[in-house]
């Protein structure tokens, strides 16, 4: 092995499944959809940036990346791409009369005009350089062996809570399978568990859909039977064979505390927010509702009242931002050089630290996220013992048939590492009513093995509904009170319309109407079929 430190980065690409229905050039009700506008703008593409960068000056990258199904379908979906086109549109629109507001102010003038440069730039990469296609342009860089791609569940499900269903377990795993396929070949070797939720009770599935290794937190392999001896620096097998891998604990909260830096932006406040209705009401207001416009002119270190101090210090400055970002990552890297250092002392292997984040935090949350991820593989070069790799990458260069065998604890990268996000006041309501939907749900593939036409559809959109009450993003938007009315909505629609369908087809009486509308909401995964919910014999 050519190096003596490993690092992996992994980032998790996900959305809860946003899509509203008004026409590609109305924004008046976009509210959840905004996410995955900034999402395109604030993480996604900007990532791509830094890899195009990366690659154009000849620095060596690797990076693994968690595409879910869900984002993959909005990714695709021409209707929100005609609508990002239209929210950009309105950004760049914005961002005139911004130079026009704060031509004599110049600290927030020069801001106004990187932001306005920046989304320009950004419209034209997505429509011209990427052709819309982002899921593209992110396997370019997986054909060239700098981007791993891992795949994930159908709808981001805590899998420990649906394990006693047999039938969804599968279904999350299988219903995804051809549009990875489509989008990224066939020879992808991870699977991330959404939450990082791991039971033993998975890993059977795992085996019989071909994945070779998962990730779980930290303390869920350091409580495994038996204790691993090289800790989370170093994989081991289970029982029957999947490779483990866990994150690095203590990169995790150090990236964390970096990201607080008083020097970065604020990402909390934005324009939309702090001017007057009439100067905002054009733009990105719905029916008197404020939204984020993207043009966000102060550093954490802002006061929350809004108030500046003015001596300008509270103005956010990109060039001091970015000199900070150095610091921290040349730490970042030492730090963790000192880390793996101490653990090879113990080991005859190269050591890994493996840090795995959700991808909007780095972007959308934090805003000098992805500078910082572009600044580590930069100056990775100056430190010859060290390397960047991923996952599989790394596993396949060790003797696996000398791995340490364990069996990995219940965990999670909740509340408490368990399952407290997922299930607690907030959101228990909704796993009695998801258990009995499951069940039915397999009741209906028995019942209806061979059915075509209107039938079929509907059962198809069932199993549409049963996997989008399956998400998780549901129960910890509630937990974490965000969005609580919206994603209290969506799972009670879904187990609503699924409801609607079992009754129907009980009845034998279906409203082609009612269904074709629904088919349009909820237009997840087109070629779906509702006979992966059959029993496995």
């Amino acid at each position: 092995m050519d190096f003596r430190y490993a690092i992996s980065l992994v980032l998790e690409a996900h959305l809860p499944f946003v899509k509203e229905f008004q026409k590609e050039d109305d924004l008046s009700q976009a509210g959840e959809e905004d996410r995955f506008f900034e999402y395109i703008s604030e993480t996604l593409l900007p990532l791509l940036e830094a890899l195009h960068r990366l690659e154009t000056d000849h620095i060596s990258f690797r990076l693994a990346i968690v595409i879910s199904p869900v984002l993959a379908c909005l990714l695709n979906d021409e209707h929100l791409q005609k609508k990002y086109l239209f929210y950009i549109d309105k950004q760049i629109e914005f961002g005139r009369h911004e130079l026009e507001r704060t031509a004599g102010m110049s600290d927030l003038n020069k801001l106004a005009q990187n932001y306005y440069n920046k989304i320009v730039d950004r419209r034209i990469a997505y429509t011209e350089r990427y052709e819309k296609n982002l899921l593209k342009a992110f396997d370019f860089y997986r054909r060239k062996g700098k981007v791993e791609i891992l795949a994930t569940c159908a709808t981001h499900s805590f899998l420990p809570f649906i394990r006693g269903n047999h039938e969804s377990l599968q279904a999350q795993m299988e219903v995804p399978a051809p549009g990875y396929r489509h989008n990224f070949g066939s020879c992808i070797q991870g699977f991330w568990l959404p939450e990082l939720g791991w039971t033993s009770a998975i890993e059977p599935y795992l085996r019989a859909y071909n994945f070779a290794y998962t990730i779980v937190d930290s303390h869920g392999l350091l409580f495994g039977e038996p204790s691993p001896k090289k800790g989370c620096f170093f994989p081991v097998k289970t029982p029957n064979g999947t490779f483990i891998l866990a994150r690095d604990f203590y990169a995790v909260k150090e990236i964390e505390k970096i990201a607080s830096d008083e020097l970065f932006r604020n990402n909390d406040r934005d324009a939309g927010y702090e001017l007057p209705p009439e100067t905002v009401s054009p733009f990105l207001i719905a029916e008197g509702e404020r939204r984020r416009t993207g043009y966000k002119y102060w550093a954490r270190s802002c006061a929350a009242n809004g108030q500046n101090s003015g001596n300008g210090h509270n103005i956010y400055n990109p060039q001091a931002a970015s000199d900070r970002v150095v610091e921290h990552a040349r730490v970042f890297l030492e730090n963790t050089i000192a880390r793996l250092e101490d653990a090879s002392k113990h080991m005859e292997e190269a050591p890994i630290s493996l840090y795995a984040h959700n991808a909007d935090y780095f972007g959308r949350l934090w805003h000098e996220g992805v500078l910082f991820i572009e600044t580590l593989f930069r100056m990775a070069g100056g430190y010859r013992d060290l390397q960047f790799v991923c996952p599989s990458e790394y596993i396949f260069k060790q003797n696996l048939s000398s791995l340490q065998v364990v069996s990995p604890e219940f965990s999670s990268s909740g509340a408490h590492g368990y399952a407290e996000t997922w299930l607690d006041v907030s959101n228990d309501w909704i796993y009695r009513h998801l258990v009995r939907s499951m069940e039915r749900m397999t009741e209906l593939a028995e019942r209806f093995p061979d059915d075509t036409g209107l039938k079929e559809r509907a059962l198809n959109q069932a199993a549409r509904e049963i996997l989008l009450a399956q998400s998780s993003d549901w129960s910890s938007l509630l937990y974490r009170q965000d969005s609580t009315e919206y994603a209290r909505n969506q799972a009670e629609n879904a187990l609503r319309n699924f409801t609607t369908i079992y009754e129907a087809l009980g009845s034998n009486y279906i409203s082609t109407e009612w269904l074709t509308n629904l088919e349009r909401r909820h237009n997840i995964f087109p070629n779906i079929n509702y006979r992966v919910f059959r029993r496995k014999t």
